[in-house]
């Protein structure tokens, strides 16, 4: 027991250079007993062992030796017996791998299982007996059985000691497999008349310390008269058998002689094997001495048999031989795929040659039928790479892409070089997680968008859609409105954009009069980390409705004074009385105008142009028509619902303005009286309106400036143009004049159809009067008298058609 313990205190640790660690160690040691200390052999940190999640892969075998990753030391897990570990084998080892993780990696140890003297020589029967003849010759051989130590070295059988030794001898015969033959050797002759049985002590005793023995008893009965021995015809009988060859398959033959005749000279043959299963294996034919086979080989068990075969005669004589059975391979078995360690998760940012499995071959078979070759399918990112013999490790190639391929089944076939060839095969499903490298895209490059103005706030208005390639968080889209500027207003007071269905929102009521388009940029950016986003550009087309009735600006509606156009008696069909001009603010078909005569005096004498609004006689004037004329005009425009304004025009039917003033007295009456009443209906509507002064300033900010934008459209764009000159001529020298009205043509080549007219001298057109007026129409002849000057300013191509002023009790007209 010291030199147990000398031996496991002196260990042998030997690291090679190729990442192997050799050991050794007794056989029955305890459990738990330190084998070494791994992690310092291997120059690996112990939290190495811990975080790579270490662990001992022995493959098939059992597992003798565990790791303590908390130490970094081999410890036995269970008792190791050797001799049924190994049996009669030496050197006898335990080999295994130390399997690391992220990375990975494996490092080979070989444990050393040296033997200890624990057990002792055994025969396998307790006695045995002979029959010898009293004439056997001094010399003569007789075959003993063999003892059996399961020790190996010096700790196995050494030698035999047979007592009493007055008549027989030992004799050892070292053999070629390292065994010794046993004989007992006649030294004295035998004489039955003095001792016809003797008995014997056969001791069989090893080298351990301690010393360890077994015995068997020999008893021989003495006999007359066998003097020759059977004699084999060889020593040693070669057989060679296929492992898958059947039962009762005949293996070899042997054949022994003997000189005696009779009884005497009839030789029986028999195996003498002990312990090992070469009995249960094959059989031979007492008679003949043919060895057959009886059991089923295994190549990768055991290849090589030795048969050890006796001849024996009648008397007692006996010679031995052996057979040696060679086992031929075949291929029949199949690589075994081992599976040491996998991911079944792997990134798409993994990097080429990421380690993903790792792999053991293990093929019993020899020579070429044990040589394996191990592949996988093409086309797919992962490589197989052989890293030492049996070992392989699949890793990636190239890049991955879960967009492309988000999980791969990895079939791994390994085939032997056998005929024919043997192959395995194992299905790797291997997941690609995704990490965000792809930004959204929109399904457009930009988008536009139509809206009605008058809309309802918080109309959806159009939706924006990107799509996202990733998967999972990385591929949810969110959608932004960027911060811009419309018109100096924040984009935010127009749209709003939902962040998870992309739809847009008007946030306010848009107004074709006062913006016709604009456009903003929305973000889709996704859920990753750091997020990756795309813009797209949206423009939102107001549609015009028809929601701004007709505007009249000539003639001009007038409360402080009335205006007439006068008629001379003597106008003929056609003659050009006066032009209604509207506009609409409206776009498009809903400021095509339409001008019709809704009420008149007399409808039979004056017309109205549908498209031009120009008031024309349709018959000659007599001297019955009355000198006071009205018409009402109706304006519509060409939308759905149509919307319409009306406007009065009165005309005078004379050829001087003294005719017309009893006329229109009476007229200007009822005209003072109105606008009285209307004063104080506008009065008391402001004085109710009080209360809601807050929502009233709004709605007259709004008002205001939609009046201005209508300006400017005029300025801009429209045919007929209301223009409000800065300053104007004051005739009397008493200061501004309170109502001015001004109405700006151009003159067409045509000037029969042009919206124009001439300041001539017979261009007394306009009638104003004023009730309290003592009648001074000089002072109007006398304007007039200037307007008849050759050098008169309106023989130009544009002029202010007429321009109107209340001062006092007066009317003057005055052209600019």
């Amino acid at each position: 027991m010291r030199r147990q313990v000398q031996l496991f205190i002196l260990l042998l640790v030997v690291c090679d250079a190729f990442g192997q660690v050799s050991y050794s160690v007794p056989e029955e040691m305890a459990k738990g007993t330190l084998v070494g200390n791994i992690a310092q052999d291997l120059g690996l940190d112990v939290k190495r062992l811990k975080l790579g999640n270490a662990r001992v892969y022995s493959g098939d075998s059992r597992e003798y030796v565990e790791l303590n990753a908390e130490r970094g030391v081999l410890l036995i897990r269970e008792r190791i017996d050797r001799e049924a570990l190994c049996g009669d084998t030496t050197p006898c080892a335990v080999h295994f791998q130390i399997v690391l993780e992220n990375p990975m990696e494996f490092y080979s140890v070989t444990v050393e299982i040296t033997d200890i003297n624990d057990n002792p020589p055994t025969f396998e029967k307790n006695e045995m007996k002979f029959v010898i003849s009293e004439s056997t010759v001094v010399g003569a051989k007789f075959d003993l059985e063999r003892a059996v130590d399961l020790d190996v070295g010096t700790n196995t059988l050494q030698s035999y000691v047979l007592k009493p030794s007055d008549n027989f001898i030992l004799k050892l015969h070292n053999q070629a497999d390292g065994t010794k033959n046993v004989e007992m050797v006649l030294q004295k002759p035998l004489d039955r008349e003095k001792n016809d049985f003797i008995a014997l002590v056969l001791t069989a005793v090893d080298g351990g310390e301690p010393q360890m023995s077994g015995t068997m008893q020999i008893f021989i009965s003495v006999l007359d008269a066998n003097d020759n021995a059977p004699v084999f015809t060889q020593q040693v009988y070669k057989g060679t058998v296929s492992e898958n060859a059947t039962k009762g398959t005949t293996v070899t033959s042997v054949r022994a002689s003997d000189a005696d005749h009779g009884l005497n000279g009839k030789i029986t043959y028999s195996i003498t094997n002990t312990l090992d299963d070469v009995r249960h294996m094959f059989e031979i034919n007492d008679e003949n001495g043919e060895v057959k086979l009886i059991g089923r080989l295994d190549y990768e068990k055991k290849r090589h048999f030795q048969i050890n075969v006796r001849a024996r005669d009648n008397g007692g004589l006996t010679d031995s031989c052996k057979v040696i059975v060679d086992v031929v391979d075949i291929n029949d078995n199949e690589p075994t795929i081992k599976i040491m360690s996998k991911s079944t998760i792997i990134s798409e940012s993994a990097k080429p040659n990421t380690v993903v499995t790792m792999i053991n071959i293990q093929d019993p078979d020899s020579d070429e039928n044990g040589k394996v070759q191990c592949f996988i399918s093409d086309n797919i990112p992962f490589v197989l790479k052989s890293t030492s013999n049996n070992f392989y490790t699949l890793v990636t190639d190239s890049d991955l892409d879960r967009e492309s391929a988000s999980e791969y089944n990895i079939t791994v076939t390994c085939s032997d070089e056998g005929v024919p060839s043997l192959s395995s095969s194992v299905t790797l499903t291997l997941q690609i997680s995704d990490v965000n490298d792809n930004a959204p895209v929109f399904d457009r490059s930009s988008y536009e968008a139509y809206i009605v103005e008058n809309n309802t706030p918080s109309l959806s208005v159009f939706t924006v859609k990107a799509t996202d390639a990733d998967w999972n968080q990385n591929a949810r889209v969110s959608y932004i409105l960027e911060d811009s500027s419309v018109n100096g207003v924040p984009v935010s007071s127009y749209v709003s954009v939902s962040a998870d269905s992309g739809v847009i929102h008007a946030v306010r009521s848009f107004d074709y009069e006062q913006i016709k388009d604009f456009h903003f940029r929305v973000r889709a950016q996704d859920g990753g980390s750091p997020p990756l986003s795309s813009n797209v550009t949206v423009k939102i087309m107001i549609q015009d409705q028809n929601d701004n009735p007709p505007q009249v600006l000539y003639p001009v509606q007038t409360g402080g004074s009335l205006v007439a156009e006068m008629v001379p008696r003597s106008a003929d069909v056609g003659y050009l009385v006066t032009k209604v001009v509207a506009v609409d603010v409206d776009s498009g078909q809903n400021a095509w105008l339409s001008y019709k005569l809704q009420k008149a005096t007399d409808r039979a004498l004056f017309e109205v142009g549908l498209q031009n609004g120009e008031i024309r006689t349709i018959r000659q004037v007599t001297d019955k028509d009355a000198v006071k004329q009205r018409l009402t005009v109706i304006v519509e425009d060409n939308g759905q619902p149509s919307r319409s304004a009306t406007v009065i025009v009165n005309v005078a039917v004379a050829d001087s303005f003294p005719e017309v003033l009893p006329e229109f007295t009476e007229l200007t009456h009822d005209k003072e009286y109105n606008d009285n009443l209307t004063f104080y209906l506008v009065l008391a509507l402001a004085v109710v309106s009080f209360l809601f002064i807050t929502c009233l300033v709004v709605i007259i900010s709004v008002k205001i400036y939609r009046w201005r934008q209508s300006r400017i459209l005029y300025h801009s764009s429209l045919p007929v143009i209301p223009y409000y000159p800065p300053r104007y001529s004051d005739t009397l020298g008493t200061g501004t004049l309170p109502h001015v009205y001004n109405y700006e043509v151009c003159r067409t080549t045509d000037s029969r159809k042009s919206d124009c007219k001439f300041g001539r001298a017979g261009s007394q057109n306009v009638l104003i009067m004023d009730p309290s007026s003592t009648g001074t129409i000089q002072r109007i002849q006398s304007e007039k008298s200037i307007l008849d000057e050759p050098d008169s300013p309106l023989e130009v191509g544009y002029f202010s058609f007429i321009t109107v002023a209340n001062a006092g009790p007066f009317y003057y007209i005055t052209w600019l």
